[in-house]
C-alpha cells in the first residue's frame, strides 16, 4: 500500500505501532474534528506565514506584508478558537497528546522565530500548550536531528 499524504502516512503509523509508544490516535469523534480544524484551518494559514516569514527571507526573497497582514487575521480567528478549547482540555483533541497536536508541531516551531509569535504568546492557554507540546523530549530529538 503507497500513501502520499503527511497526515494518512501519520495515522497509519501511529495505528501500527500504538503498543510501542505513545497513543496518538484515540476512536472519539472529537479528534477527528480537531484534525479537520488543523488541517483546513491552521495549517493554510500558519503554512503561508512560515513562507512569507521564514522561507522567503532564505531565499532571497522579499516577504510581502500583505500576506502576512491576511494570514495573521485569519490564524487570530483559528487560535481564539484554540484558546477556548484549551480552556476545557489539556490539548485539542482531548486530555491526551494525539496526532492532532503532533500535526502542529512543524509549523508552530517556524512561527515561534517570527513576529507572528506575539499571536501566540497573547493567548495563555495557547501558549502553555505550545510550552507543552514543543516541550517535549521526542520533539527535542527531531530539532536535534535537523541541526546535522
Amino acid at each position: 500500500m503507497a500513501m502520499a499524504e503527511s497526515r494518512a502516512i501519520t495515522d497509519h503509523i501511529a495505528q501500527k505501532f500504538a503498543s510501542k509508544g505513545a497513543q496518538l490516535v484515540t476512536g472519539e469523534a472529537e479528534m477527528k474534528v480537531w484534525l479537520q480544524v488543523e488541517i483546513n484551518h491552521f495549517e493554510p494559514a500558519s503554512s503561508q506565514l512560515g513562507w512569507e516569514q521564514v522561507f522567503k527571507p532564505m531565499f532571497g526573497m522579499t516577504t510581502d506584508p500583505a500576506a502576512v497582514e491576511a494570514n495573521e487575521a485569519k490564524l487570530t480567528k483559528v487560535l481564539d478558537v484554540y484558546e477556548a478549547r484549551l480552556s476545557k482540555s489539556k490539548y485539542l483533541g482531548g486530555d491526551q497528546f494525539t496526532l492532532v497536536d503532533l500535526h502542529h508541531l512543524p509549523n508552530l516551531q517556524c512561527l515561534i522565530g517570527t513576529p507572528t509569535k506575539k499571536l501566540l504568546d497573547s493567548r495563555p492557554k495557547v501558549s502553555a500548550w505550545i510550552a507543552d507540546i514543543t516541550g517535549r523530549p521526542a520533539w527535542a530529538k527531531v530539532l536535534a536531528m535537523q541541526k546535522h
